[in-house]
């Protein structure tokens, strides 16, 4: 009985939070009329085997209606086509570089990274993911939000768009740990490292104070850079503001099942930044409160509180993702067993340096 109380406790609290989140969590919205583009924005994309990405990329930075702007594309040593799309647009505010061979203490984006920065001219600094799309407005409203909250760095987690059944069995498990345990609203109100979340397919940065905190030479061996990036701003006593995509930006991170199952598993342990006996306690906690109710159902009322409550959570969290309620809740089981035992191969992999992605190991 006192089991059933604590895990009915634990959820009536991850419940309130992604209830928080869904009204109070901030989307990107459209704010240009109120943004004048004196200051230029460099628009840094890095590029590794991006040839079915690159192009719907470059046309949304193209597009932007801030026209104070040079894009800069860093063809990180791609094996596929990425050079060759890239050179083919003909716009005189357009850069494209050919990356230098990987430093062996460096991780790939990492360096792609820095040497973007290095060219960079812009008093802002965007860097997005080759997979990420924009709507027009994109940069204009991320500069007024980044501007009216006086933060270092904004960071916008794209809405994720999913289109097989694959993909759905892991990709909603990122918006799924964010909006369920964080509130979004305590990574900017917040000076402590524990409320930090930063997504690095898309981050702004007021060039001065990423020149200030190191840039990414600071974390050029750490896994999920993003993330330590943002702790570095907080160390320094900086803003970060994190928003999501809403109806303005977007990614398609991953096009399968294994492709999401490689890419999450690089990510997951590493982005928490704690001991590995720590993590598996948390995601076992997380399988057990979140899976263990739907096993063990009888025909008592008190049995039905927690599986109502894990349905208002998926509920929550899939409105504010815009994501497809009902596959969430089916699929829910599966993501969780799916989720404990990819963070056991994260810690695996990590510990053993094994991780891998993009043909190169981490």
């Amino acid at each position: 009985m006192i089991a059933i109380f604590l895990l009915i406790i634990s959820l009536i609290v991850f419940s309130i939070i992604s209830i928080y989140n869904l009204f109070s969590a901030l989307e990107l919205k459209s704010q240009m009329p109120f943004v004048n583009d004196k200051k230029l924005v460099s628009v840094l994309i890095p590029a590794r085997n991006e040839e079915n990405n690159i192009e719907k990329c470059i046309q949304g930075a193209i597009g932007q209606d801030y026209q104070n702007k040079e894009i800069i594309i860093l063809d990180d040593q791609s094996t596929d086509n990425t050079y060759l799309i890239a050179s083919s647009f003909n716009s005189n505010k357009i850069n494209i570089l050919k990356g230098k061979e990987l430093p062996i203490d460096w991780l790939g984006k990492n360096w792609a990274c820095h040497q973007l920065a290095q060219q960079a001219k812009g008093q802002y600094l965007l860097f997005i993911d080759a997979d990420v799309e924009l709507k027009p407005e994109v940069i204009s409203s991320a500069i007024y939000e980044l501007e009216k909250s006086n933060s270092t760095l904004l960071s916008i987690f794209p809405t994720q768009i999913i289109k097989s059944f694959g993909e759905y069995l892991i990709v909603p498990l990122m918006n799924w740990l964010l909006l369920t345990f964080l509130p979004l609203r305590f990574v900017y109100n917040s000076s402590s490292n524990a409320f930090v979340a930063a997504n690095g397919q898309f981050m702004l940065w007021k060039k001065d104070d990423y020149v200030k905190i190191g840039g990414h030479q600071k974390v050029k061996d750490k896994v999920v850079e993003d993330m330590e990036l943002a702790r570095l701003v907080k160390q320094n006593q900086f803003k970060v503001t994190t928003l999501l995509g809403g109806e303005l930006v977007f990614c398609r991170m991953y096009n399968s099942f294994s492709d999401s199952y490689i890419g999450f598993q690089k990510n997951f342990y590493p982005g928490f930044s704690i001991t590995p006996l720590f993590f598996f306690f948390i995601i076992l906690f997380l399988l057990v409160v979140f899976l263990l109710p739907l096993l063990v159902i009888s025909n008592t009322f008190h049995s039905f509180i927690p599986i109502i409550l894990i349905i208002i959570i998926r509920i929550a969290v899939s409105i504010k993702s815009k994501q497809s309620l009902f596959n969430n809740i089916i699929l829910h089981p599966i993501q969780m067993v799916l989720m404990f035992w990819i963070g056991i191969i994260s810690i695996l992999k990590f510990k053993t340096n094994q991780l891998v992605w993009k043909q190169r190991k981490l």
